[in-house]
């Protein structure tokens, strides 16, 4: 390991011009290959491997810490137990190395949450059968007091000496042959799903699947790029689009401790970032920080994510010169959708080749091409808008640990239902309807949030804004939108109902009854927009929340007696509004 103080890490070779490797799954799966195998190609590679705060680690000592750590692991593992290792880190090396060393050791790493709490983050332990927990002091605090089924002396905490007494002593010590590690179908990862939509699940993934996602290389990294990661490592998206392929091609890795938006470009210039990944709401955290000139003269030639907007994807751009390549997907693997040159600008773009991915209706029946009008707007949501599926992705998809039911909600034959709502055009390009949970009955019309927000977007000033349904007090839905404004702009609800008024392609049951501004939209830890709590919350919360007459577009502060005779309505109805 040595110091990365005062040095910028951009490796010499264009990456454009070097070499691109890659391995198909077939061929992945013809050979047996494991993530170990991965690992494995780095031992002996001098070259920088992994770059965090100023220290830098090649890629052999990579290897070697992983090494050391899967003897560790080995010597706490327990018979007729599950070798399953909870991690509770931000992201920091010993992360990476025990991913590595859980494929080198034959146990299934789990990525806990540090952003759960209380009885829920012990409900998240527990129900994937952990075992043993590394994690840091300060880390080990969240467990203080909780029933998490781990005894305290299977805690273990890197920053203790018992944890340095049994590195050094690993260090003496050759990793035997593991039968279970070369098992392409041993489980490798659990990694909870963000919770935005219902209780998180644990995904599973073997380790060949892991090697399958490092080893296809879809974003064609190269030896020459030096690769960045701020998203959290317990999340998929760190882990398959980033370091797995990373590893795989030999490209360097950085990363950051956790997300920060102003920390982002000095971090790019840093360590002389080809590519970053991003994902939920993070593009328009890092457009949030004033502009600045250095943004055009960094070494970024790639950027990808998921759930970006068309507009922060156009202002990335303008301001850093780079197109953000934006994909739809998730942990469970089982539907992939991705932009192309010819996409049109609110579309989630095509799947690859080898997927077969369609939108049904509840009946499985495929839906009827979207129809739009002049100015772009749907005009045959209720038939267009069906669930998005892949009727050859169960294969794709290794189950939720122990969550048969879960499971068996995704999955019918050889279908992989996503559980999202979506259309497509006549052309073939899929469009987000939003989650299962978006879906809103106003008037007797069925439509989806995803849209709404889209045009709500437009509005001048607005960093972020979340649309979904509560409850109206006699029979359906009405829609709220809650938004945050960028700093420095306030909202206006004239010009908010100006605003609407003038979009061509806002439906006619629409424009949001409530709109709640907020200083900050609670996010889950993997940046999304936490929904499930705001329709919890409803209209009925302290934050100025403006009450809209939908048909003239007029909105004014909802006040004491507004509340008073909504909270009326729902009483005679026998509705509640939350």
């Amino acid at each position: 390991m040595s110091s990365t103080t005062g040095a910028n890490y951009a490796n010499a070779a264009d990456p454009a011009a070097a070499e691109v490797e890659r391995l198909l799954p077939d061929e992945v799966a013809d050979q047996r290959l494991t993530f170990a195998d991965i690992l494995s190609r780095r031992r002996g590679d001098t070259r920088p491997g992994l770059l965090f705060e100023d220290q830098s680690f090649t890629w052999d000592e990579v290897v070697s810490e992983a090494e050391k750590r899967a003897v560790v692991l080995r010597d706490l593992r327990r018979e007729g137990r599950p070798f399953h290792v909870g991690v509770l880190l931000e992201n920091v090396p010993d992360y990476i190395f025990l991913i590595g060393a859980g494929a080198l050791a034959g146990a299934t790493i789990v990525g806990i949450n540090p952003t759960r709490r209380g009885a829920e983050l012990a409900a998240d332990i527990r129900s994937v059968d952990v075992d043993l927990i590394i994690t840091d002091s300060a880390q080990a605090e969240l467990l203080d007091g909780l029933d998490t089924g781990v005894d305290a002396d299977r805690v273990l905490t890197i920053d203790s000496p018992r944890w340095a007494e049994a590195l050094e002593a690993a260090g003496e010590m050759e990793l035997p042959r593991i039968p279970e590690a070369e098992d392409p179908a041993a489980t490798l990862l659990l990694t909870f799903t963000s919770g935005s939509t219902g209780a998180p699940k644990a995904v599973i993934c073997s380790t060949g699947r892991m090697a399958a996602l490092s080893a296809i290389n879809h974003l064609s990294f190269t030896t020459a790029d030096v690769t960045y990661n701020s998203m959290p490592l317990f999340h998929g998206n760190a882990i398959f689009s980033c370091w797995g392929p990373s590893v795989f091609s030999g490209a360097t890795f950085s990363m950051r401790r956790k997300f920060s938006a102003s920390g982002f470009l000095p971090d790019i210039q840093k360590f002389g970032a080809t590519f970053f990944n991003y994902v939920g709401r993070s593009l328009a955290y890092i457009l949030a920080v004033p502009e600045s000139p250095a943004e055009r003269e960094t070494a970024l030639r790639l950027v990808f994510g998921t759930e970006a907007s068309p507009h922060d994807r156009d202002e990335f751009e303008r301001r850093f010169g780079v197109r953000p390549i934006e994909s739809y997907g998730s942990s469970e693997g089982g539907v992939i959708l991705s932009l192309t040159p010819e996409t049109p600008r609110n579309s989630l773009g095509v799947p690859p080749e080898f997927m077969d991915v369609h939108v049904v209706d509840p009946d499985g029946r495929e839906c009827p091409p979207a129809e739009f009008d002049a100015g772009g707007r749907l005009v045959n949501a209720d038939v267009a808008i069906g669930e998005i599926v892949n009727r050859t992705g169960a294969a794709n998809f290794e189950g939720y640990y122990r969550n048969p039911e879960a499971t068996a909600e995704r999955v019918d034959g050889a279908t992989y239902k996503s559980g999202d709502l979506g259309y497509r055009d006549a052309d073939g390009y899929f469009y987000f309807a939003g989650r299962g949970g978006d879906w809103m009955r106003v008037d007797s019309e069925n439509f989806a949030a995803a849209p709404v927000e889209r045009i709500l977007a437009r509005f001048p000033g607005v960093a972020l804004v979340a649309v979904y349904p509560v409850p109206d007090p006699r029979t359906g839905d009405q829609v709220m939108a809650t938004v945050q404004m960028a700093a420095g702009a306030s909202f206006d609800p004239a010009e908010f109902g100006r605003f609407l008024g003038e979009q061509s392609d806002l439906g006619t049951k629409w424009a949001p009854r409530f709109v709640r501004v907020v200083q900050d939209i609670p996010v889950t830890a993997t940046r999304k927009i936490d929904k499930k709590g705001l329709r919890r919350q409803s209209w009925t919360v302290p934050d100025a929340v403006y009450l809209g007459d939908t048909k003239a577009l007029e909105y004014r502060l909802l006040d004491d007696d507004d509340e008073a005779e909504l909270l009326a309505q729902y009483e005679r109805y026998g509705r509640q509004p939350a």
